[in-house]
């Protein structure tokens, strides 16, 4: 049986991560100037509600640091810091090590204090300078002769209210560390209030749960604070309690048998001691808005899986009943026909949906980069800047969480070897600050994850040079600019003049290549000098099903993602042109693109001396250019399950998993872009061209 607060504790931590992921969104908004009273609050409350789930689990070192970061914050909120720079570098600071924190935290150990001493002291100095400040600006601030005079108006104190304020807690409310003795003190040094207490269930003692609330407040409260003032009082607690404000005239609401009348100094006594109930229903809790946040529901992730996986099963099993009523020769208007073809649509709608709830925007992902330009550009000295685009591309949980290390090795190279240092910048006429670009976007039905820098591209003849001496290439061979760059990913490789902590020790991108290449990817590079180098990442966009489409070649029967093809094409003797001495070029309407036999390739038979009649399959790639791939027939379009080859076969040239068919038939998937690629390494290289004359 489970530990209810260890689901509890679980929870928090999660909640812990969508804090941290708002906090990090509030401080790149103010970085960049966006810095209004909203966006400092989202980070005020993000900090103070991991203190306050914190402390109740006893966290007590994420409590203290949560505390001096919250603090500091809260001279921001107030206005009595101007946020510059060098604040915004501190507060990011913070919230890195508000993660480390949180992070140790969940896996029950801490992390070293002294690590971040230097950081809790300028959060504490901050807030400290603001204390110790005067309370009015010196005379003549600016130092041009002009001093403000500050005029007391006074129009006597503000009138005094009455206001009733009903305030009923949910159990997520103490769940994540909140008090209501807190709040009715914050509500008390508003004014004067008197708070009568009720059970909002008739309930025994023996039959109550430990873990609900059971007890509800109504204060009447005598104010000169406006009614926002009094708001705020609950903008921590908003959307996990009940609570009603509203101002009424001199009635009399106290019961004195269960009332207490709060001084003038502090709400320290939660109700009185002997419990004397004023009725079961005398505070109703006040229904929802209609415009309320909607509820999530956190779901382990293996259970996700296998929810998957049986709707892979209802994909297969509706492929193979198609299949069979086919073969029954059921005509399309019957009613057996119409009903599959709504259970067509259904398995279809079901499979969107659990794809849904698997993918994730790779924004927590790209976050966390943020953090290793900071860490990695103050190691090298330099100053680098990370712009982030896409970063609400959805693609496989599985994929995010195995995509952070490839990335992290990508980054700290760009800036270590990609990015120069100020004074080169500056000699180049370039900004001194160096700007790393990570971006994501779908494409070809793939996720393509770029990295790019705007340093000063690779060094070719220096990577040459390394290679000969490693014995990786002859003096004597001749290599493409980007045969050079492809050096890169060899094993051991490194351009690094000296070890470092980033670079320099003969691993990195050989390790990133084979990172991608586990998860059915393929990386590759590109690179101008003095203009920089990109990292380019395409993934499948799911693990799961894909739409594809059921060829043939010679005698194989073999599935092409449907979102790789661009369009179908019955290939005409006087569109196809030789290149070279075996590749041939097809002319799609004003362009030029490279022709591949798909059954040769494969083996499957000699290459075909005539494609005339042949049907092509034109295929996007993900740098923008086209190829087409000559296939003998196409059977079918339909949703496939994706069944992985890796663990019992390993990493298969241009192929990318498997599946099974509506006849039970095992047919391959292919990877395309693969194909071609490997299709292109063993013939003259062509690029696809404009035709001479056209349009």
């Amino acid at each position: 049986m489970s530990d209810p607060m260890q689901e509890i504790r679980a929870s928090f931590f999660i909640e812990c991560d969508e804090l941290l992921e708002a906090l990090l969104d509030g401080l790149e908004a103010m970085s960049n100037g966006g810095g209004d009273g909203e966006t400092v609050n989202v980070v005020f409350r993000a900090v103070h509600s991991i203190k306050g789930g914190a402390g109740a689990f006893g966290l007590d070192q994420l409590v203290e640091f949560a505390h001096a970061f919250e603090s500091a914050m809260d001279a921001v909120r107030a206005g009595q810091i101007v946020v510059d720079d060098h604040h915004i570098a501190l507060f990011f600071q913070g919230g890195d090590t508000l993660a480390d924190l949180v992070r140790h935290s969940r896996e029950g150990t801490e992390l070293d204090p002294s690590s971040y001493a230097e950081l809790r002291a300028k959060l504490d100095a901050m807030s400290a300078e603001v204390a110790d400040a005067p309370s009015a600006p010196s005379a003549d601030p600016a130092g041009d002769g002009f001093a403000p005079i500050a005029l007391d108006f006074d129009f006597g104190p503000d009138p005094e209210r009455r206001v009733l304020i009903t305030f009923a807690p949910d159990t997520e409310l103490y769940q994540s560390g909140n008090e209501p003795r807190l709040i009715l003190r914050a509500l008390n040094a508003l004014g004067t209030a008197e708070i009568t207490w009720s059970l909002t269930e008739n309930t025994s003692l023996e039959q109550m749960d430990p873990e609900a609330p059971y007890l509800a407040w109504e204060i009447t409260l005598q104010t000169a604070s406006q009614i926002s003032k009094i708001e705020e009082v609950f903008e921590f607690v908003d959307g996990i309690c009940h609570y009603q404000i509203t101002e009424i005239d001199g009635t009399d609401h106290e019961d004195p048998a269960s009332s207490v009348t709060l001084g003038p100094e502090s709400v320290d006594d939660t109700p009185p001691p002997v419990v004397k109930q004023t009725a079961p229903t005398a505070i109703q809790a006040p229904a929802p808005a209609p415009n309320a946040q909607k509820s999530t529901v956190r779901v382990d992730l293996d259970r996700i899986d296998r929810l998957v996986n049986l709707v892979g099963e209802l994909v297969i099993n509706q492929s193979m009943l198609s299949q069979s009523v086919v073969e029954a020769g059921v005509a399309s208007h019957t009613a057996v026909a119409s009903g599959l073809e709504e259970f067509l649509q259904l398995t279809r709608d079901i499979q969107d949906s659990v794809m849904m709830i698997r993918a994730q925007p790779v924004k927590s992902l790209f976050q966390r980069m943020g953090r290793i330009v900071r860490e990695a550009s103050a190691d090298v000295g330099k100053s680098v800047r990370l712009d982030v685009i896409g970063e609400h591309t959805e693609i496989d949980k599985t994929v995010i969480e195995r995509l952070a290390d490839p990335l992290t090795h990508m980054i700290r190279n760009s800036i270590d070897h990609g990015i120069e240092s100020s004074e080169q910048r500056r000699a180049s006429g370039k900004d001194e600050t160096g700007v790393v670009t990570l971006s994501a976007s779908h494409r070809s039905g793939r996720v393509l994850i770029e990295v790019s820098d705007d340093g000063g591209g690779i060094n070719r003849e220096k990577v040459r040079e390394i290679a000969e001496k490693k014995g990786l290439v002859s003096p004597d061979q001749v290599l493409s600019d980007a045969e050079t760059d492809g050096l890169l990913f060899l094993p051991g490789f490194s351009t690094a003049d000296q070890v470092s902590n980033l670079s320099g020790r003969g691993v990195g991108m050989d390790v990133v290549k084979s990172s991608i290449a586990s998860l059915g990817g393929r990386i590759s590079i590109a690179s101008t000098p003095g203009h920089g180098t990109k990292l380019s990442i395409s993934l499948p966009l799911t693990l799961a099903v894909l739409d594809g489409m059921v060829i043939r070649s010679e005698t194989e029967t073999l599935v092409v993602p449907l979102g790789a093809i661009s369009e179908t094409l019955t290939l005409r003797r006087e569109d196809i042109r030789p290149y070279g001495p075996d590749a041939q070029l097809l002319r799609v309407r004003d362009t030029l693109v490279p022709l591949m036999d798909l059954a040769a390739q494969l083996g499957y038979r000699p290459p075909l001396k005539d494609f005339e009649g042949s049907i092509g399959l034109l295929i996007g790639l993900e740098d923008g250019t086209q190829a087409a791939l000559v296939v003998d027939a196409i059977e079918d379009q339909r949703q496939v399950v994706i069944k992985g080859l890796e663990q019992s076969y390993g990493s298969v040239p241009g192929i990318a998993a498997a599946t099974i068919l509506g006849d039970g038939q095992i047919a391959l998937i292919l990877d395309p872009g693969d194909l071609i690629h490997r299709a292109a390494k063993q013939t003259p290289p062509a690029t696809p061209t404009p035709l001479e004359g056209a349009a």
